[in-house]
């Protein structure tokens, strides 16, 4: 199952990457070269950020990649730190369950209204959905996450401060 997702995510954000890069690419040529841009390129890299930054949510989350303040854990006895994780897991997961259900909701709204974006008149719908779906994922994963133990990471490991 995680290498599932970790393909799915992985794929997702890194589809999205790419379309934006090659999407910049063509506009700024076009802007240079032809004093031309593509319409609603701002529109469309601002849909696909969306893409990339939840599409890699769950595998920050599931990688434990996230930034991390972990100067006292040197001094913290393990029980404080298992209790601090499963603590901070617990936190996570809550909020971005919440995050989901209100992201769901917002999407169904959006759906119901037929809200589009300015220029290109896509529904914001699916995007929003897909926003909900990526951040129960990561919710679900938290809630996993609060049973293992916190993996200890050797010096340059991880985006610890």
């Amino acid at each position: 199952m995680k290498k599932i997702l970790e393909t799915i995510c992985g794929f997702l954000a890194a589809l999205g990457l790419f379309a934006i890069m090659t999407l910049t690419f063509f506009d700024v040529g076009g802007r240079k070269l032809l004093d031309h841009s593509i319409p609603g390129s701002l529109e469309m890299t601002e849909l696909l950020m969306v893409i990339v930054i939840f599409g890699a949510l769950p595998l920050v989350s599931l990688r434990g990649e996230h930034v991390l303040f972990d100067s006292l854990d040197a001094y913290l006895p393990d029980w404080l730190k298992r209790a601090q994780g499963a603590i901070v897991n617990a936190m996570c997961a809550v909020a971005m369950l919440c995050l989901a259900y209100l992201m769901w909701n917002t999407g169904a709204q959006f759906m119901e209204s037929g809200e589009t974006t300015a220029q290109l008149k896509l529904l914001k719908a699916p995007f929003i959905y897909g926003m909900s779906l990526l951040c129960g994922v990561t919710g679900l994963i938290h809630l996993g996450l609060m049973a293992k133990p916190p993996a200890d990471l050797a010096e340059g490991e991880g985006a610890a401060l």
